[in-house]
């Protein structure tokens, strides 16, 4: 008879709606890969049993209330939900969830929250003295608001124990696919991905952004244009001169410009994102150091082992054990 592995995630008004559905569609698909031997079976609590409206508008059903949850659980899954305010979304603390999860997490095999459910964690004090991360739009409210708590914005999710935090929004599917491979292994994880048509199941430790992402958008075009060309030709010569003559303006005209539309220097920039694709290779390639030195335009071992110090704290070797995501 297969293992049930029952998931309870939370809901109320206003909730996220990908941060309910998005983990449930990973743990319906690896029932389906698995041929039912993965067990999940998902249920929705809320205050009480009935329709719950999402920031989408979309409503869902509670299929019972917090008090009727009941018997072992097997994953306790914390969605989270925004308020916007002038100066930006602030996440929502649902004292009703709160109450519930301090009363029902003890007795759950694993706690996991997604994007801004963190801070309903925190706030049901799970998550002291633990790291956990968030949507980076609000890590800096759950840092101020709860200092027990060592927040890390960076990452796409944070295993702390048996809880587990997720950073925003599309990011609940990698901890899911996370959660999934701890209970059946990385080969159903991966077919699960396979099926959900993703890029690649991400490991937690990734940044939430790409570099380009996580720079500030031009407002020239051609300096758009100038990071696509960079991203495809990182083992080319991207020295500022070189991209300056590319922009047919003065090296000092380039630099400058190229600062004030993409927030930093054009060597940083470039080093940054050879540093990203260094980072894809290690996770998915087994080429050597070299050639993955020369093909990110890093050019030696030893300059690929500075940079990723310099970027991210670590070796390209101790990088790649972590991280590594093909057999």
């Amino acid at each position: 008879m297969p293992t049930t592995r029952r998931v309870v995630i939370a809901v109320f008004t206003d909730v996220d709606l990908l941060d309910v559905t998005g983990p449930a569609e990973v743990f319906a698909l690896a029932n389906r890969e698995t041929g039912g031997r993965a067990g999940y079976r998902v249920q929705l609590a809320g205050r009480e049993p009935g329709t719950v409206t999402t920031s989408a508008g979309v409503r869902l059903v509670a299929d019972l209330s917090f008090a009727e949850v009941d018997g072992v659980v097997d994953t306790l899954l914390v969605p989270g939900a925004v308020d916007m305010r002038p100066g930006g979304p602030v996440a929502r603390i649902d004292r009703d969830v709160v109450a519930w999860l301090r009363t029902a997490a003890p007795s759950a095999r694993r706690v996991a929250s997604v994007c801004v459910g963190a801070h309903l964690l925190a706030a049901a004090g799970l998550l002291d003295g633990r790291t956990a991360t968030t949507h980076w739009s609000t890590a800096a409210q759950l840092a101020a608001d709860h200092p027990e708590v060592t927040v890390d914005p960076d990452p796409i999710f944070v295993r702390s124990g048996d809880v587990w935090t997720g950073a925003g929004i599309s990011a609940c599917m990698d901890l899911a696919l996370a959660l999934v491979a701890e209970d059946l292994g990385e080969e159903v994880a991966l077919a699960v991905a396979r099926q959900l048509v993703m890029y690649l199941k991400r490991q937690g430790g990734q940044s939430q952004f790409s570099v380009p992402l996580s720079r500030p958008p031009a407002s020239r075009r051609d300096i758009d244009e100038l990071r696509v060309f960079i991203a495809e030709n990182l083992d080319g010569d991207l020295s500022a001169a070189a991209l300056a003559e590319r922009m047919c303006l003065s090296e000092r005209h380039f630099a400058r410009v190229f600062r004030q539309e993409a927030g930093t220097t054009p060597a940083a920039y470039v080093e940054a994102a050879r540093v990203e694709a260094a980072r894809r290779l290690l996770e998915g390639t087994d080429q050597p150091l070299d050639r993955v030195a020369a093909a990110c335009g890093l050019g030696s071992v030893e300059t690929l082992h500075r940079a990723l110090r310099k970027q991210i704290g670590t070796t390209p070797a101790a990088y790649r054990r972590r991280f590594r995501t093909t057999a």
